[in-house]
C-alpha cells in the first residue's frame, strides 16, 4: 500500500516522507501504541500536509491525540481490501476524528489509480480538501412524514424519555473507540442512563455459575441444532470446555444485568477479558436472540422470560443507544427485533440477477442473533476465534444471513450532538461459492451478511459513515422496511437526535402500492 500510495503521490509531483520508521525488532512499521503515537507527533511539523494511511484494524487513540492538535491538511486514506481490513479502521478513525471536531478529508482504493482516487488526492494536494457526493442524505427536518408514522415514532420516543433505562456497560473505551463512547449528557437527554460495570466482576461472576448451569445451555444449543466445530488442541482449535465457559459467561451476564436493572448491555471483550477466559461471542449472540436458551436467578425466577437482551458488541454505546430503540420500537410495532451490529467491512459488484450490483460484505465476530440466519440455529455454527487475538480460545455463532428487507442506521456523534444516519436495503442471496470466496478473503469465522443499501453507491457510504459499525434489522417486507425506518426516524427525533435519511427512503409513504405493501418475504434458502 505505502509503494502504491507513494507512486500516486508521485505522479502528482509530490513526495513522501514517512514519520516513523520500520522497526526491526518488531517487524512492522506501525504506530502501536498511544505513547508511541505522541511521540511520533512531536517530530512532525503541526502545518505540514499529512496523510494516515490504513491497511489494517488500527487502534484509533494511537493516533487520535496528535490529529486533534494538527494543523495542516489531514487525508485517512485506505486500501479497498476484505483481507487486510483499511476500511474498518480508517472508519473507525473517521468517526473519531468527526466527533473530536478534526477537521479531515477521506479516500480509498484497490490500487491507487483509479480516477476517483487520483481526482481527489489531485483536489487535497492543490486545496486542503476533498469534495465528496452527498447527494443521498436528507434531513430529517426538511420532510414531511405521514402523519400517523410521525405520530407512532413520536410517541414511542416520548415514553422512552419518560420511563428511562438502563445501559450497562462492562468498562468503557474497546481498543480506542472513542467514536463509541456517547458523552453521559447526551446520552441522559434521551432518557438513557448508563450503569458502569466491569468485566472483572462478569469474570467473578462466572465462577459462581454450576457446571450443570452451563451445560444445560449447551444441551438447548445442540437441541435446536446448532454445530460445534470442536477440536482437541486448546491453544488452536475450539473445545468443548471452551463452549461451556463460555455459556458460563452467558449466564453470567444475564445475571448482573438483571441484578442492575439493564435493558441492554455491551461487553468490552478484546481487552483485560481475553487475558483471564474465553471470548464472549457465542454470548453476544445468544443475548441478541429472543429464542435463546433460559437463564434463571439463583432463586430459580427465570430472566428476561422470551426477550432478547440487545447486546451492543465491543461496548459501542452508539449502537446499544440504537439496539434498544430498534429492539422495542420493532416489538410495539408486531416485528421480530432482533438487532446487532456489523463491521462495515468490505464489497464488490455482484450481478445478482438483476444485473450487477454492489454488494457489501457486513461481518462481525460473532454477536449476530441465529433468528437472523438462514436456517436459524440449524444454520448456525461455533468455530474458534483466531488464537492471536484470543489466546485462551472461545467461539463464535456464524451463519449467513437469510434473504429480506432490512432497516440500516448508525447513531454518532458530530458537533457535541447525537446524529443517526438511516436508511434501507437488502439482503440478497448469493451462491455458496460467491459466500464462501467472500468469507475466506475477510474472516471465514464470523456471520456474514451480503447487503444491497438502497440508492446509496459504494462512495457515498464510504465517505458519509462515521464508523466502522453499522445496524441492522430485518422488516417483513420492503413497504415495511420503508414504514418502521419513517417511525424509527420519527422516534429518534423525539429523543433529540439529528436524523439524516441516506438514499431511497420514502419518507412521505407513496411510492409502494397497496399489491407491493402484500409482497412476502423472499423465500430462505435450503442448507
Amino acid at each position: 500500500m505505502e509503494e502504491q500510495l507513494g507512486a500516486a503521490l508521485a505522479r502528482q509531483g509530490w513526495s513522501v516522507k514517512r514519520a516513523h520508521p520500520y522497526d526491526p525488532e518488531k517487524q512492522h512499521g506501525f504506530i502501536d501504541s498511544q505513547k508511541m503515537g505522541m511521540e511520533v507527533f512531536r517530530t512532525i511539523d503541526p502545518r505540514q500536509p499529512l496523510i494516515v494511511a490504513e491497511s489494517v484494524w488500527q487502534y484509533s487513540h494511537h493516533v487520535l491525540a496528535g490529529l486533534t492538535t494538527h494543523q495542516g491538511p489531514i487525508l485517512t486514506v485506505a486500501n479497498w481490501s476484505g483481507q487486510w481490513p483499511g476500511l474498518v479502521g480508517m472508519l473507525n478513525l473517521n468517526g473519531c476524528l468527526t466527533k473530536a471536531g478534526v477537521t479531515y478529508s477521506t479516500l480509498w482504493s484497490e490500487d491507487f489509480t483509479d480516477a476517483f482516487f487520483e481526482n481527489g488526492l489531485q483536489q487535497w494536494l492543490n486545496e486542503g480538501t476533498i469534495t465528496q457526493d452527498g447527494s443521498h442524505v436528507t434531513d430529517f427536518t426538511s420532510v414531511k412524514l405521514p402523519a400517523a408514522d410521525e405520530q407512532t415514532g413520536r410517541k414511542f420516543g416520548r415514553r422512552l424519555r419518560q420511563h428511562k433505562a438502563i445501559m450497562g456497560v462492562f468498562d468503557e473505551g474497546c481498543m480506542g473507540m472513542y467514536n463509541a463512547i456517547v458523552p453521559d449528557e447526551l446520552l441522559h437527554a434521551t432518557g438513557i442512563f448508563k450503569e458502569r460495570l466491569s468485566q472483572a466482576s462478569l469474570y467473578a461472576a462466572m465462577r459462581d455459575v454450576t457446571d450443570a448451569e452451563a451445560q444445560n445451555v449447551l444441551n438447548w444449543l445442540l437441541a435446536k441444532g446448532m454445530k460445534f466445530n470442536w477440536g482437541t488442541d486448546e491453544a488452536t482449535q475450539l473445545t468443548r470446555p471452551q463452549t461451556l465457559e463460555q455459556c458460563k459467561m452467558y449466564i453470567a451476564a444475564m445475571r448482573i444485568a438483571n441484578d442492575f436493572g439493564c435493558d441492554t448491555i455491551g461487553i468490552q471483550y478484546q481487552q483485560g477479558l481475553k487475558d483471564l477466559t474465553v471470548a464472549s461471542d457465542l454470548t453476544e449472540g445468544l443475548l441478541n436472540d429472543s429464542d435463546r436458551p433460559p437463564v434463571f436467578s439463583t432463586a430459580g425466577e427465570e430472566l428476561y422470560a422470551g426477550q432478547a437482551l440487545p447486546h451492543f458488541n465491543e461496548v459501542d454505546e452508539c449502537a446499544g443507544l440504537d439496539a434498544l430503540v430498534t429492539y422495542r420500537l420493532w416489538q410495539e410495532l408486531g416485528m421480530s427485533g432482533e438487532t446487532t451490529l456489523h463491521d462495515l467491512r468490505w464489497g464488490q459488484l455482484y450481478d445478482t440477477g438483476d444485473g450487477d450490483q454492489f454488494v457489501w460484505v457486513f461481518l462481525i465476530s460473532g454477536a449476530a442473533p441465529p433468528a437472523h440466519f438462514i436456517g436459524g440455529y440449524e444454520g448456525a455454527s461455533s468455530e474458534r476465534q483466531p488464537p492471536m487475538y484470543f489466546r485462551l480460545g472461545g467461539g463464535s455463532i456464524k451463519g449467513v444471513s437469510r434473504p429480506g428487507s432490512i432497516v440500516w442506521s448508525r447513531v454518532y456523534v458530530m458537533d457535541g450532538k447525537l446524529h443517526c444516519d438511516l436508511g434501507v436495503g437488502e439482503v440478497v442471496a448469493l451462491p455458496a461459492a460467491e459466500t464462501q470466496r467472500r468469507w475466506q478473503e475477510t474472516t471465514p469465522e464470523w456471520p456474514i451478511m451480503h447487503a444491497v443499501l438502497r440508492g446509496v453507491t459504494r462512495d457515498q457510504m464510504m465517505a458519509r459513515h462515521k464508523a466502522n459499525h453499522i445496524q441492522v434489522v430485518y422488516a417483513p417486507y420492503e413497504a415495511k422496511a420503508y414504514q418502521a425506518c419513517r417511525i424509527k426516524a420519527a422516534a429518534l427525533a423525539e429523543l433529540g437526535i439529528e436524523v439524516h435519511f441516506c438514499g431511497s427512503v420514502d419518507w412521505a409513504g407513496t411510492n409502494h402500492t397497496a399489491a407491493q405493501a402484500a409482497k412476502p418475504e423472499p423465500a430462505t434458502l435450503a442448507r
